[in-house]
């Protein structure tokens, strides 16, 4: 044997299940296509500038990264508790009172023509009242999960406040269908109410970086695997790469849906895509340290969110310049929007000038960002295949840095009891 554990797929959940297990003692080799570790969460520098591959957010409050990671090393720059949403009428900012009260006085104007929805949106919010609730998605779930939209639908929410509820997760499940998972959406909220969520200094890719900390010389890049199955006259599992065979007792399969369905057998699954744009300016667009949406009835552009990164994170551009990042969705049937289209509606949401004169800084398009979502959810899937093989990823837990580190952690359980029924 040449490891115990072959773990295929360097993103955070084969690096979570990988470390539990060398922390249990076992020989563990990791094995990356890419030419580095993280997964979808990579870090670009150019020019001076970080760009993360899609803009993406570290929000300290999940359980599993209060458990499993040091925030405080990574040095976040975070983002205010709340949301610039421009409407029919104006531009307003609301915000959570305690963990933005600077926005409290901004946050009573804004809802003071819409306080009829209120009471509705704390209809919506009422199942979160479960301390329970909030940390385990499974006690929302075993509810009869509806889709947003008919979650809110149900409890009367209406108005403003829905479009600038409706816009927020579009930009979060990158979805604008309202068909994703209401028990989801209702967690996603509760750990936005828990935490601010922010930026390490270093990029995202920090993220990744730290876990992978303890598995110094077992990671191996741009080694894509090919073939994966059982060894023929032996218990063990064969994996096939450019470099030759490996030989492990186990193996688990911890990359991208669509990557393990072409590895495994697996049927591929849906997933949403994004563009996200980054621009450089030396005039600050605006001073809002939110993200902005465009909670109007009948929206001018393609954006589900845009934001002045380096308000939030300096480390991200140069002294004396300011980098702007602004998402959409992109998928079937959907045209993905040009750059230009991208920069006025950014500019627009927020309220900047001189916007003709930004810089590309780059662009990413990732087609398969995010596993869909959709109500009712199917949580924490199986991860022991009837072959013995294990997988493990977002795809199969929730599709967040939540559910990543947990679908890590339960595989690495799981391993843990195979290889002790085989050697007991």
């Amino acid at each position: 044997m040449d490891a115990d554990v072959v773990v295929i797929g360097a993103g955070l959940a084969g690096l979570r299940c990988a470390t539990e297990l060398v922390s249990a003692g076992h020989e563990v080799v990791v094995l990356e296509a890419g030419d580095d570790i993280g997964g979808r969460i990579r870090t670009e520098r150019i020019d001076g500038y970080q760009v993360d591959r899609g803009f993406q957010l570290l929000n300290p409050a999940y359980p599993a990264v209060r458990r499993w990671v040091d925030a405080n090393s990574l040095r976040l720059g975070t983002f205010e508790a709340g949301v610039a949403a421009l409407t029919d009428e104006r531009l307003i900012r609301l915000g959570h009172p305690l963990r933005a009260p600077r926005l409290l006085a901004a946050t009573l104007r804004g809802v003071g023509g819409e306080l009829g929805d209120v009471p509705a949106l704390l209809r919506w919010l009422r199942p979160l009242a479960h301390r329970s609730d909030v940390t385990h998605l499974q006690a929302l779930s075993r509810r009869t999960d509806l889709t947003l939209a008919a979650s809110l639908d149900a409890a009367g929410v209406s108005g403003t406040l829905r479009r600038v509820l409706e816009r927020f997760f579009a930009g979060v499940l990158l979805d604008d269908s309202g068909t994703s998972s209401a028990a989801y959406a209702r967690l996603l909220t509760a750990t936005f109410l828990s935490g601010n969520p922010g930026l390490p200094a270093a990029g995202m890719q920090a993220l990744p970086r730290q876990v992978a900390a303890p598995l110094k010389g077992r990671i191996r890049t741009s080694t894509p695997v090919h073939e994966v199955g059982p060894t023929p006259g032996s218990s063990g599992f064969r994996v096939r790469t450019d470099d030759g065979d490996l030989v492990a007792r186990r193996v688990v399969v911890a990359t991208g849906q669509q990557a393990a369905a072409a590895l495994i057998a697996l049927p591929e699954e849906r997933a949403h895509g994004v563009v996200t744009q980054w621009w450089s300016t030396t005039v600050e667009p605006t001073r809002h340290r939110v993200l902005h949406v465009d909670a109007r009835s009948r929206p001018t552009g393609p954006l589900v969110n845009t934001a002045v990164v380096s308000h939030a994170a300096p480390t991200y551009a140069p002294a004396g310049r300011h980098l702007v990042q602004a998402s959409a969705l992109m998928g079937p049937g959907r045209p993905t929007p040009r750059e230009p289209a991208m920069r006025r509606h950014a500019a627009e949401l927020l309220r900047a000038d001189g916007f003709a004169e930004w810089q590309v800084v780059t662009r990413h398009e990732i087609p398969r960002a995010l596993p869909v979502q959709s109500a009712p959810l199917d949580v924490a899937r199986p991860l022991v295949l009837p072959d013995g093989l294990v997988v493990c990823g977002d795809h199969r837990d929730t599709a967040c840095i939540q559910g990543a580190l947990v679908s890590g952690h339960r595989a690495a359980q799981q391993v843990g009891a195979l290889l002790s029924g085989a050697s007991g």
